[in-house]
């Protein structure tokens, strides 16, 4: 669907995936070429509590959970969101699609006007159909399944939600209100539909991929978001060509029938971006991410593109970039496999520890278990508002309205989505403390962790 609508888009996918061919990187040995052809993240953005909440039940039923909390209003955006995607190993494996997904939170509007005419154009949506709607309702009542009939009938039905609708829901003159209060509010507030703003695949050098993305001639970000290039690749690295700019048809008036006459005009959201997907980080770890984010951007606030980029692997340094250095000072995670010298030494095995830690750096040291990076599954709020900003041309954070204030309603989140978020770092603990359990199982050791 997003590939007919956004041509451009092919193009990308075609030079992500010769990218990938002709890399090198260490992480495409422990990650499926399957999974790499099949990977994807997609964003949307949604008006209302009603909305998200109907956004997880549709996703429940696609084995796709609400991971993460992220603040966006820290950059200066007056939203808030979450992840959707699986969230075990075997389903990550089988699906590795996740989902973006923002919220709008009208509180933090600057004008009332603004945030009036907002809530009037999302109270009368509708961005699900009637029948979509009744197969959630019967999933619900099947314990979270569908028949392959009712699947048939859920797949267009839930297109519906994501397409792209070039009749907006507004007139030109609210819409025009909107994008100068926030090009992002037009953007979820004008449209029909919670339409997809962006698909991305994963690409395993984005260095190359987005010197051949400017090759081709494709309007490309002047910078990527992330941590610098690295030899052991950390977190998430994104960029992306600009939003193409898309003809829109206006309600002459804000009352008008829709048989009425329209008026012509244009829309900026939609872009193609590309990631670069590094080892999921402890929060030791991102605890010294955010510290060495803060201080690189400090330093180059005013700094060219290729100044800034120097300045920041200048301060990331203080990163460890060797794995075993990595992984020993407790800094991502990582899971276990048995080495070939595990099946033939096993009988050997001395005495062990029964904790988890001790147990690990001693099978390590025998050389009866190698350990791999877990790769990071989740988004990062900077990064993420760093791509809207080039893509819809907002102000940057320093440029926001003095009275702008940046604050995290994480329960406000949870209200708004009927339950509890699921934190990121119990599920990387767990595929680790997994493998560990497997290998351990699998040498005949008895351990109680």
């Amino acid at each position: 669907m997003y590939r007919r609508e956004v041509p451009l888009y092919g193009d990308l996918v075609q030079i992500v995936q010769q990218t990938n061919s002709s890399s090198t990187s260490d992480l495409q040995a422990h990650d499926t070429l399957q999974r790499l052809s099949l990977e994807r993240h997609g964003a949307i953005r949604l008006g209302t509590a009603e909305e998200l909440c109907t956004i997880k039940r549709l996703f429940r039923v696609m084995g796709m959970h609400a991971v993460g909390y992220y603040d966006l209003s820290v950059a200066g955006l007056p939203m808030h969101a979450t992840c959707f995607r699986p969230i075990c190993a075997k389903s990550l494996e089988a699906n590795p699609f996740r989902i973006f997904t923002t919220l709008l939170r009208p509180e933090m509007l600057q004008s009332d006007e603004s945030k009036s005419i907002a809530e009037d154009l999302l109270r009368h949506r509708k961005i699900f159909t009637p029948a979509l709607s009744q197969l959630l309702d019967a999933a619900e009542e099947q314990d979270g399944r569908l028949s392959l009939d009712q699947v048939e009938v859920l797949i267009p039905e839930a297109l519906s939600t994501f397409s792209w609708q070039p009749v907006a829901a507004a007139s030109r003159a609210q819409y025009m209100k909107l994008c100068n209060e926030h090009p992002i509010l037009a953007d979820i507030a004008c449209f029909r539909s919670a339409h997809i703003n962006h698909l991305t695949p994963r690409v395993l050098d984005i260095d190359a991929a987005k010197t051949a993305m400017e090759l081709a001639e494709m309007p490309v970000k002047a910078s990527i978001e992330g941590p610098p290039k690295r030899k052991w690749p950390i977190l998430l690295r994104q960029t992306s060509f600009l939003a193409l700019e898309e003809q829109i048809r206006f309600r002459i008036c804000e009352q008008q029938q829709p048989e009425g006459n329209f008026a012509t005009g244009s829309h900026k959201a939609r872009f193609g971006e590309i990631e670069e997907r590094g080892a999921a980080v402890t929060p030791k770890g991102r605890q010294l991410y955010d510290f060495l984010l803060k201080e690189a951007s400090s330093r180059s606030a005013n700094a060219s593109f290729a100044e800034k980029d120097l300045i920041f692997s200048e301060v990331f340094l203080k990163f460890p970039d060797v794995w075993s250095d990595m992984q020993r000072e407790g800094l991502v995670y990582c899971v276990y496999k048995r080495t070939s010298k595990a099946l033939t030494e096993a009988t050997k095995l001395s005495a062990v520890s029964n904790t988890s830690n001790t147990l690990a750096e001693q099978l390590i040291s025998q050389g009866l278990v190698q350990t791999y990076p877990i790769t990071y599954e989740d988004f990062l709020p900077f990064s993420a508002a760093g791509i809207f900003q080039s893509n819809l041309q907002t102000a940057q954070k320093d440029e926001q309205p003095s009275n702008f204030k940046a604050i995290s309603d994480q329960e406000g989140f949870e209200q708004s989505l009927g339950g509890p978020l699921i934190n990121s770092d119990d599920l990387y603990l767990q595929i680790e403390n997994d493998s560990l359990r497997d290998c351990v199982e699998s040498l005949g050791i008895k351990c109680s962790f």
